[in-house]
């Protein structure tokens, strides 16, 4: 059985040899990840969205790899994230559920946090992260700008971030009074504050190889969109969804989603936002000629919200899958993918390789020449980028989830278990799946199957470590 300190000999010997695989160009890559948020697998047209139209996504689709058994880190925000940065899954990570830090911020990492941001920067790259962190409080130790960021301009807290309309942005270590929503006004939307901020820092680092970590805040619950995208879609998703939340008093804007009558039309506008934002993007790499030299990674950090009055059984956000944000089933943690890097990656091209957010830092090492400090869980799927043999595979995907009373998975193959209630009772039954006839998970196959669920039951209780964080154990004390 490979074991994450296996990997990580496997990568670092890769790492000594930066593109060797197909020839060292004068200046590293860009690299910019883009992060949607609650975004399912079913809400972009390249995965089958036919209520609206995302084109631009679509064309970076185009140009180049979709990954179709793409997985999150975790079926929430913060140890989705978390995975992503650290090249660890919640079965290691420190950071395994959203957990509020005092009035503002969730759960911090260690101070000694090996980052993606760490590895670019050993690199000699510029770092920013553009939209919502999530890990580590103001004046905690894992700020941004203390996690290997030079930049970070967004949210801090992820409850903040549930506001298109807030009272104020992060700006590295201070805070931006945003006066044009100052009261119960809305003249300053979030998702355009940053645009202009991701911009600006790409355009800044044009004549160097830049990191650009761009954790959009869309279409996460509140449901809200600039009057001219709701004009676009009023009336044509009806009956509209109306959802009654909070819009005045000493709770508004400090988590509580704001109130909703056409959320339906509001959910088509935040992703037609989005869309438009990477649309202006990919635009701007053409603009300062280093579209070439750029490799675009876009991804969601979870599956479809269910909140806020968005309904994505009406959109199909799933994509037939079953489950939502927050569920083990496929529909909470398998999400759209799509990597375009011109001429390195073919365009047009699809990939079911098996794969998750803890791979994405050694890939990004193995095309930076950079090793990593410590073992990962993580493994490199540049060959599956470039198109090329040799892609080393996993044994096995491990996700806990701990609200809910708690739930684990685990996928080897086309074999899919899950198992709910386990902070209660650690041995409750292992469902079992079939994924290769049965996406949709709707046949639990576990007593046909007793020696599959015996070693899916065998990796569940070896994936993962106790957590420093009483919290994030099971089963719960």
């Amino acid at each position: 059985m490979r074991n994450r300190f296996f990997s990580c000999i496997i990568l670092t010997s890769i790492f000594l040899t930066p593109f060797a695989s197909f020839g060292r160009t004068s200046r590293l890559p860009n690299v910019i990840y883009i992060l949607a948020d609650d975004l399912g697998y079913g809400d972009l047209g390249c995965y089958g969205q036919t209520h609206f139209e995302t084109p631009n996504i679509d064309a970076l689709s185009a140009s180049g790899l979709k990954f179709t058994q793409h997985y999150s880190g975790s079926t929430v925000c913060a140890p989705s994230r978390c995975s992503l940065l650290t090249g660890k899954h919640t079965g290691h990570a420190v950071v395994r559920g959203n957990a509020k830090y005092k009035s503002e911020g969730q759960q911090p990492m260690p101070a000694d946090t090996f980052t993606l941001a760490h590895m670019f920067k050993n690199a000699g790259y510029a770092t920013g992260i553009f939209g919502k962190w999530g890990l580590g409080a103001p004046g905690t130790v894992s700020e941004p700008l203390k996690m290997g960021f030079d930049r970070f301009y967004g949210f801090n807290c992820q409850r903040i971030a549930h506001h298109y309309y807030p009272y104020f942005m992060s700006s590295d270590d201070r805070r931006e009074v945003l006066w044009g929503n100052v009261g119960l006004e809305r003249r300053e939307y979030a998702p355009d504050l940053i645009q202009e901020q991701t911009l600006a820092f790409i355009e800044e680092n044009k004549d160097r190889p830049f990191f650009c970590y761009y954790a959009l805040i869309q279409p996460h619950a509140e449901m809200f969109a600039p009057e001219e995208y709701m004009e676009k879609y009023r009336g044509k998703f009806l009956p509209e969804s109306v959802y009654e939340g909070v819009d005045s008093g000493p709770d508004f804007r400090k988590g509580a989603y704001g109130s909703q009558s056409e959320s339906h039309a509001a959910f088509a506008g935040m992703v037609n936002v989005m869309d438009d934002d990477v649309g202006e993007l990919m635009a701007k790499l053409e603009e300062l000629g280093i579209a070439e030299n750029t490799l675009v990674i876009f991804a969601s950090d979870n599956g479809a919200h269910f909140e806020g009055g968005h309904n994505p059984n009406y959109f199909n956000s799933t994509g037939g899958l079953r489950g939502k944000k927050r569920d083990l089933y496929e529909g909470g943690v398998r999400v759209p993918m799509i990597a375009s890097w011109p001429e390195k990656i073919k365009a047009g091209s699809e990939t079911d390789h098996l794969s998750a957010f803890w791979d994405v830092l050694p890939t990004l090492a193995e095309i930076t020449g950079q090793s990593l400090p410590e073992p990962i869980d993580g493994l490199s799927f540049l060959p599956t980028l470039l198109g090329e043999s040799g892609q080393i595979k996993h044994d096995y995907l491990y996700w806990e989830f701990h609200e809910k009373n708690g739930r684990v998975a685990v996928r080897q193959g086309k074999w899919k278990a899950v198992r709910y209630r386990v902070a209660i009772d650690p041995d409750s039954p292992l469902e079992l799946y079939d994924l290769s006839v049965d996406p949709g998970e709707e046949e639990n196959i576990a007593r046909a199957h007793p020696e599959i669920v015996a070693r899916l039951d065998q990796f569940i209780k070896s994936a993962r470590t106790e957590s420093p964080v009483k919290k994030f154990n099971f089963p719960r004390q």
